[in-house]
């Protein structure tokens, strides 16, 4: 049962296998996230669940596949399919946004500013995701301006985010 457990761990940890990429495994999980979440059904309540499970299970697959790989190896994409919907959270199901949107990301998953190289020095698979968080949050803020500048408009729920508060 355990030998079960570790498969599924890695399997999710590699992103389905995109982490077994020869080239850039890290933008072929990115892809991997795009794709899937242009296919998800555009209800706000069930990306945020695909996020929160991604989160869940990211953490817990990249503390799995460290054991086996290595701190944060480059298999281990999990944390950039969950950086890459947050990225596009909220942002207008086009084409060209999501191009930019995912472009924004690897940017930022490659440069990793203000914080992201030290919150990786988490212990487990929390450091493995939290970079990507942070990139994550980066490139949604930098897509949201882009989307506001070239598209003329504010696509945040706005009315939801402040009723939080």
């Amino acid at each position: 049962m355990k030998n079960i457990i570790n498969k599924i761990a890695l399997i999710l940890a590699s992103g389905f296998g995109s982490g077994y990429s020869p080239v850039a495994p890290g933008t072929a999980g990115s892809l991997l996230a795009v794709i899937i979440w242009w296919l998800a059904p555009q209800v706000w309540w069930l990306r945020a669940s695909l996020l929160v499970i991604s989160l869940i299970l990211g953490i817990w697959s990249a503390t799995e596949a460290e054991k086996k790989w290595g701190h944060d190896n480059g298999r281990i994409v999990i944390d950039e399919v969950a950086g890459m919907w947050i990225t596009l959270l909220f942002l207008p199901k086009v084409f060209l946004v999501y191009l930019i949107a995912f472009l924004l990301f690897r940017a930022m998953d490659i440069i990793k500013p203000l914080g992201a190289r030290q919150i990786q020095n988490l212990k487990g698979g929390w450091g493995v995701v939290a970079d990507d968080v942070l990139a994550g949050i980066y490139a949604n803020i930098l897509g949201q301006i882009t989307v506001m500048i070239f598209w003329k408009q504010n696509h945040v729920p706005l009315n939801i985010i402040l009723n939080l508060f």
